[in-house]
């Protein structure tokens, strides 16, 4: 008997990452020798510290039962401990705080949570696709955001016509930006604020690689604008900070409305986090030793940027270098149209896997994102496979 989907998720085809997955599977099963320098994920694990204290956690023999929704008390703390110390924004941890499973559910939940059939998302474009499918998904109509070099991959706000304004409810903003790299100004944060204000609209603020960066850089916060948390919310992560990916240690920050309705609708989802994890998390935000391990890993992080910067200009492609995320985003080489047939080439000759822009969307298209979270050797080894392919 044939079973077939929900008409709202018929459209949707399998992750990119999950079927670039079985493709280089199949290569190596041929033998191929494949370096991937294509996922967004730390190669790196946290300080030994956090480690410890999930261990010792873990081992007591009253942390594994059912945790509180959202994040214990002492989790939300840490979080606006974290707030106060790293960008001097004062958070009820009560009311202003949600802790998530990775901000990626989050972000998918705050569209279950706000929209309606018929309401329109302000989304970037190119830009992560989690902005999409939950807008999708929730019913609700994408109108994307052209991110354009010449305007330094920063979206056109007073481009927006007037019919689009009237039924917009959500404005998706993410900087340090995946995948162009770009960062934002806190003059760039006051105008979006004013704007969100003027149209009666919410920022969503996806903000995981604030503290990945580089050369001095630090990036702020959207709720460092006065005033923000009335018209803001902000997404953040354990994953890029520290390196926890896969411990799934998110938050949810801002207008503390839009956060009780996401906490709403998380209860009838999910039952938060194993607490030994949270116990970890709570180190790694608030322990002062934490800092002077970020700024060795970002260094890392740094050398390894270099190295690919270094090699695509040696190639002849005027590769940007990046002030802060895991990545580096280049344009195609002269007389390269086509990002997927580009990096699927890459791929069978070089043995090198990388993200073609146009899988972020359509103005993605004409780029490559080159992933930082690559060993150094095995990156170096990949940047001087890929450099003689393109000289060749």
């Amino acid at each position: 008997m044939p079973f077939h989907p929900a008409d709202r998720l018929a459209g949707f085809g399998a992750y990119f990452f999950a079927q670039l997955g079985k493709r280089i599977a199949a290569l190596r099963a041929e033998g191929k020798d494949i370096i991937r320098i294509d996922i967004g994920a730390p190669d790196l694990p946290p300080p030994n510290f956090v480690v410890d204290a999930l261990v010792s956690a873990a081992r007591r023999p009253d942390t594994h039962s059912y945790t509180a929704y959202g994040g214990t008390p002492a989790f939300k703390q840490a979080v606006a401990d974290y707030y106060r110390r790293r960008f001097q924004v004062a958070l009820d941890p009560a009311a202003e705080v949600l802790g998530l499973i990775g901000s990626k559910e989050g972000l998918f939940h705050l569209a279950q949570a706000l929209l309606n059939p018929g309401d329109v998302v302000l989304i970037p474009d190119p830009g992560y696709p989690t902005y999409r499918a939950g807008t999708v998904l929730a019913g609700a109509e994408p109108y994307f955001l052209p991110l354009l070099p010449e305007n330094g991959f920063l979206p056109d706000l007073d481009a927006i016509p007037a019919e689009v304004l009237q039924r917009a409810k959500i404005l998706w903003l993410n900087y340090p930006n995946n995948p162009t790299t770009a960062v934002a100004s806190p003059a760039f944060f006051e105008k979006a604020v004013a704007f969100a204000r003027r149209h009666d609209i919410l920022v969503a603020h996806d903000a995981p690689y604030v503290d990945v960066t580089y050369d001095g850089y630090e990036a702020p916060s959207i709720l460092q604008v006065p005033g923000a948390k009335e018209v803001a919310v902000e997404f953040n992560s354990l994953s890029k900070a520290f390196n926890m990916a896969g411990w799934r240690l998110g938050m949810m920050v801002g207008n503390p409305d839009v956060v009780r309705y996401v906490h709403v609708y998380k209860s009838q989802v999910d039952t938060s986090q194993f607490l030994p994890v949270l116990e970890g998390g709570i180190v790694a935000l608030t322990d002062e030793r934490v800092w002077p391990w970020v700024a060795e890993r970002n260094a890392i992080y740094q050398e390894r940027r270099d190295i690919v910067v270094s090699a695509l200009r040696s190639a002849g492609i005027p590769a940007a270098t990046p002030k802060a995320s895991l990545y580096v985003w280049y344009p195609l080489p002269a007389g390269e149209t086509d990002s997927k047939a580009f990096c699927e080439r890459a791929l069978r000759e070089a043995g090198v896997s990388m993200t073609p822009g146009v899988v972020f969307g359509p103005h993605g298209e004409g780029f490559v994102r080159i992933s930082l979270g690559t060993d150094t050797g095995q990156l170096r080894q990949a940047m001087e496979r890929l450099a003689a392919w393109l000289t060749k």
